[in-house]
């Protein structure tokens, strides 16, 4: 089996599984390469529409909102002969060479537009024996998924398989799986006192981290000033700025002076942050929330961009390891309580906490028939 994973640069989420279910061919001598699928349309697309939806994302995110409400209500946007779709697979013969050159005979696509130009590639150049599969990375079945034409459709849970159904997906694809796949990093868990010795952090602090994914998206500079206001003696907050530079020079500037206040940009140490940390507050994106419950660590959610994060946010909220509320003001009040409430957390932390891991399940199933 050699095995083709076609992330998304649209943040780092869709990298962040394709790594993860790599990890898990790799660790049993699996030949398994990464590509961007969406390079495959033209030499700028992919720069073009990842850096637009980093900007939406950060900037307006109303717009996404409503571009996401608009294909739920319009499923033809993207059926066969749209203009959509014409674009999304007119880079089949190019992705066709890269396959024969690698002799590529398993596709695995955790994001829909790779799904549907594999799904067109396989119409066009059939190949018998080959094996593909399409990853949910949200708590829902987002839009176009029914247009994907895949062996299989690992879904993040056994709640969320009624909507596969009702997209049309036929019952015999879906596998549920356990959660969204997460990288081996997650999985390893320090005590929370040699998490903060590494961070060098106070052992008897509380601690909360925040980052609104990768793109630093949301009212992250509000919530500072109000935390910073708010919180207890003895309270920490780390903010994750990941790659918005504007933001972090912006909290730099203005929380120098304050102990309580740590500010960082984008870092690989956010398995070690999770560990140190008493309550996450962050966007409810597939990723993260699923990076969470691996690590058992309760969440604040704050609705930045809804669309698809708007599920996943009922569904941590509905698992009872999360909660959230409509303001910033509301926000932070609510994560200060739940820091003063050990209780709480603990018991939150009990409710998210997740063992299996998605990235196995999907091995397990993609290498059922060698």
């Amino acid at each position: 089996m050699n095995v083709l994973i076609l992330t998304c640069n649209t943040g780092e989420g869709h990298n962040s599984v394709s790594a993860a279910v790599a990890e898990s061919f790799e660790r049993r001598g699996i030949s398994c390469t990464v590509a961007d699928a969406l390079g495959f349309l033209s030499e700028h697309a992919s720069e073009f529409i990842c850096s637009w939806h980093v900007r939406i994302y950060r900037h307006i995110p109303k717009a996404f909102r409503v571009g996401y409400r608009y294909t739920e209500e319009h499923p033809n946007t993207y059926e066969e002969n749209s203009m959509v779709r014409k674009f999304l697979t007119s880079g089949t013969e190019k992705l066709w060479e890269f396959v024969r050159a690698g002799r590529y005979d398993c596709f695995v696509c955790p994001h829909v537009f790779a799904g549907i130009m594999v799904t067109q590639l396989l119409q066009e150049h059939p190949m018998p024996g080959a094996r593909s599969c399409f990853i949910a990375t949200d708590y829902t079945c987002s839009p176009m998924v029914n247009e994907c034409g895949v062996d299989w459709f690992f879904v993040p849970d056994a709640s969320t398989v009624p909507e596969f159904l009702s997209a049309g997906i036929p019952a015999e694809k879906i596998v549920p799986v356990s959660g969204i796949p997460v990288r081996r990093a997650f999985y390893g868990q320090l005590s929370k006192a040699e998490a903060r010795a590494r961070l060098e952090l106070p052992e008897n602090s509380r601690h909360l981290l925040m980052m609104c994914g990768s793109m630093g998206c949301g009212p992250m500079a509000e919530l500072t000033g109000l935390l910073a206001g708010s919180m207890a003696p003895g309270c920490i907050l780390t903010v994750v700025c990941g790659t918005n530079e504007r933001l972090e020079k912006k909290l730099l500037r203005e929380f120098s002076g304050r102990a309580n206040i740590r500010v960082l940009g984008f870092t690989g140490e956010i398995p070690l942050l999770m560990d140190s940390a008493d309550l996450y507050l962050t966007k409810p994106g597939g990723i993260s929330t699923s990076e969470a419950a691996v690590k058992g660590l309760p969440l604040v959610l704050v609705d930045a961009v809804a669309g698809c994060e708007e599920y996943n946010l009922r569904y941590f909220c509905a698992q009872g390891g999360a909660v959230t509320a409509d303001t910033p003001e509301a926000l932070a009040a609510l994560s200060v309580g739940l820091l003063n409430d050990p209780a709480r957390l603990q018991e939150m932390s009990a409710r998210i906490r997740r063992t299996g891991s998605a990235a196995e399940d999907i091995f397990a199933r993609m290498s059922a028939a060698e």
